[in-house]
């Protein structure tokens, strides 16, 4: 039917043959065009990548769980308004939602704790982040 209707000047046989090969060759190059823009010819195996090892090894997790532990205690060791502000602070919340929270007068004032709570809980764990240093 679409031959007859989009091709109807061709009457011979002869003529057929490579009209059906011109458009099988617009066809094939009409769907390498496209898997070209997908991307097809550019994908690698899903067994050829090379995945790295997403686990810790057991030196970095006795060293998360020593520093876990080091900052546990040292927060329980903070007054009321550094773990409310360090609570605020995990929450998402910034400073002048605490600000408000907290009733300070100025968002300054919360800078200042802040700075404050923070300088205290590194003097509890030691004066340093990190475990490996003393």
């Amino acid at each position: 039917m679409l031959l007859h209707e989009k091709y109807h000047h061709v009457v011979r046989l002869e003529e057929l043959v490579p009209l059906a090969l011109q458009i099988a060759r617009f066809k094939i190059m009409s769907l390498r065009r496209k898997s070209q823009r997908h991307g097809e010819y550019t994908q690698v195996s899903v067994t050829d990548i090379q995945l790295p090892d997403l686990q810790a090894d057991p030196a970095t997790l006795v060293e998360r769980k020593q520093m876990l532990d080091r900052l546990t205690e040292a927060v329980g060791q903070l007054g009321d308004r550094c773990r409310e502000l360090l609570r605020l602070k995990l929450q998402g919340r910034n400073f002048g939602e605490i600000r408000k929270r907290m009733g300070a007068q100025s968002i300054n004032t919360v800078y200042t704790w802040d700075h404050r709570c923070r300088q205290q809980l590194l003097d509890l764990m030691g004066g340093h982040w990190e475990a490996d240093r003393k």
